[in-house]
């Protein structure tokens, strides 16, 4: 198991912390294995996506967004269905903590340009278990011709970058996830990362099914 900054052992007993990741349900939302809000619940994880415009500082652009938080058992399937409707060739970025040794430290990112889109969702589906449940694993999808992206972070949070959302948003409504431009991610708050050490062997798996170096 992994901690953030902000929960950490030692400030609480383990035991405390143990009880606390064994309950992945709040309401009707259900979190993975990768994830847990704060012992003291900053966030209260429920489903939903909002629409922000994301800014630019260096290019000065302005590119819209969406954020969302879904619940886990449609959340692999939700984003496989975004990631269809992308172009028919697309790049996808790799991110992983493995080698981090504290919070802070950068992440390592592994590249594959020019995938075929049915053979990149083909390898996803192969590695879905560590997609879905690893808290050191993030992914991005990128269509270069459209331009837009499609990112699954280490928060099992998606987040959409596109200058039209209209077929995104479409997804989402097929799903059931409303609109909620006052919705807070797990990632806003403090909140705990887990991991297993078998799943460092996963990602090196996944990036090398992917050739991505």
């Amino acid at each position: 198991m992994k901690w953030t900054s902000g929960d950490r052992p030692g400030l609480r007993p383990v035991r405390e912390y143990r009880d606390h990741f064994e309950v992945d349900q709040y309401g009707d939302f259900r979190l993975t294995g990768a994830i847990r809000p704060s012992l003291d619940l900053q966030v209260v994880p429920r489903q939903g996506y909002r629409i922000e415009i994301y800014r630019d500082q260096e290019s000065r652009t302005e590119i819209p967004m969406i954020a969302v938080a879904a619940s886990e058992e449609i959340l692999y399937d939700l984003f496989t269905d975004l990631v269809a409707t992308m172009g028919d060739i697309l790049d996808v970025v790799i991110e992983t903590h493995h080698e981090r040794r504290r919070p802070g430290d950068a992440s390592r990112d592994f590249l594959r340009e020019h995938i075929d889109r049915p053979v990149l969702q083909s390898y996803l589906e192969d590695f879905r278990d560590v997609l879905l449940d690893d808290g050191c694993l993030g992914l991005a999808v990128i269509d270069p011709a459209g331009p837009s992206e499609v990112q699954f972070d280490d928060h099992k949070v998606i987040v959409i970058y596109a200058r039209h959302l209209d077929a995104f948003i479409e997804v989402l409504d097929q799903y059931g996830i409303h609109r909620d431009d006052k919705l807070r991610l797990i990632s806003e708050g403090e909140h705990l990362h887990s991991t297993r050490p078998t799943y460092t062997e996963r990602v090196d798996a996944l990036r090398i099914s992917l050739g991505a170096e």
